[in-house]
């Protein structure tokens, strides 16, 4: 019998360049292709070791992100592919996605990894102006990003866009038009995030030093609220708080197995994973250095360096503070270990202040307790 169903995430650390911004476990690209095939195959062994934990499961999603996992060699990423769909039993519309930047010399190779199985691409655009994306670090230019956006759509069944809005200087009037030219690119599905400055980035440091200015909070705020009016009215729903797609079909199926508290697997250097073993939920964390990864791979069989089972109280806030995420939210069964239903004060009076929906089964935020997700999650939990 099999287990619950699942999703994959594989994490594929190296980048061309090391955005400002960005907070996530990434290592330059230094062209080691001996180290990077070694990841690889030690990537492939964790997903069998993997396997022989969790047993069969019907398997919904795989996500090949990082990173830029585009820098990977295509065959490299089928090998992966194939490997995942023979461990577990592939979903007849399995989704596989791929992380990518929009430069020219990446967007030649699209069509090699859709060869590869990929079906989705998650194309790192984030703005569409070259100043901008200057002042973010990226690699490509706005001519690049709309000749990627039109390469990607003819090469893959399905195209979603990565934005940032919140930068420096930004105007709602800059923001509406430039949301107009990114739905004009035919992407179904587009993930504006706001801009934030992650502790430890080189951002952060300039901060400090005076040098960045992030917008005041109300600014902020009114560009979301720009983000969710202009994409509303061309048709893109706001299924999650940085989601928004044109119809159901086009959610990321991947995304939504980490907002519905589903398990996943979590393989490469870093990566996390969720997993329902014996009854319980555990924790898994990959070691973070590639080298590290490879070594524990051929030491222990498995990647992850961490493997905690979760109380039931840690479970629920997790599904908490995922689920309140997405216009479903968390059915209030799974949120039992917190004390939380209709009846309860807090509960109850986040209903009366119209931040959380009237509904007797599922705990769901409102659009405009969406607004302050952190400051009603934190409520909520305590």
């Amino acid at each position: 019998m099999s287990g619950p169903a699942l999703g994959l995430y594989v994490h594929w650390p190296y980048c061309a360049r090391i955005c400002p911004y960005c907070d996530f476990n990434v290592f330059r690209d230094r062209g080691k292709r001996a180290e990077q095939l070694a990841l690889k195959d030690a990537i492939l062994a964790d997903l069998a070791a993997q396997r022989a934990l969790t047993g069969p499961r019907d398997l919904t999603s795989i996500f090949l992100g990082g990173g830029t996992p585009s820098l990977m060699d295509p065959d490299w990423a089928g090998e992966i592919i194939t490997a995942a769909r023979s461990l577990w039993t592939p979903a007849p519309d399995l989704e596989v996605t791929l992380e990518a930047n929009p430069t020219d010399a990446e967007a030649a190779r699209y069509a090699a990894f859709a060869q590869a199985g990929v079906n989705r691409l998650s194309l790192g655009v984030q703005a569409l102006d070259d100043d901008s994306l200057k002042r973010l670090g990226r690699d490509h230019g706005a001519d690049e990003a709309r000749r990627a956006a039109a390469t990607a759509a003819a090469a893959f069944p399905r195209l979603s866009i990565d934005l940032i809005y919140a930068r420096p200087g930004q105007t709602p009037e800059a923001w509406t038009a430039e949301l107009a030219e990114a739905i004009a690119l035919g992407a179904e599905h587009l993930s504006p995030y706001q801009l934030t400055i992650e502790a430890g980035t080189a951002f952060d440091r300039a901060v400090r030093r005076g040098t960045l200015v992030p917008p005041p909070e109300d600014l902020a705020a009114t560009l979301f609220e720009v983000t969710q009016e202009v994409l509303e009215a061309h048709g893109f729903h706001a299924y999650e708080v940085s989601n928004h797609a044109r119809g159901e079909a086009a959610r990321s199926r991947h995304n939504l197995v980490y907002w519905r508290g589903l398990d996943y697997v979590g393989a490469g250097p870093g990566a996390h994973g969720r997993l329902t073993l014996d009854g319980a939920r555990h924790a898994t964390e990959a070691a973070a250095r590639p080298a590290d990864y490879i070594a524990h791979v051929a030491e222990t069989g498995v990647g992850f360096i961490t493997d905690e089972p979760l109380s039931p109280l840690e479970a629920a806030e997790e599904r908490l503070l995922s689920g309140l995420r997405i216009e479903d939210g968390v059915p209030f069964a799974e949120l039992a270990a917190l004390g939380l239903t209709p009846a309860h004060p807090e509960v109850a009076h986040l209903t009366e202040l119209g931040l959380i929906a009237p509904d007797p089964l599922r705990l769901r935020a409102t659009p405009q307790g969406r607004l302050i997700l952190d400051h009603l999650t934190g409520r909520l939990a305590t």
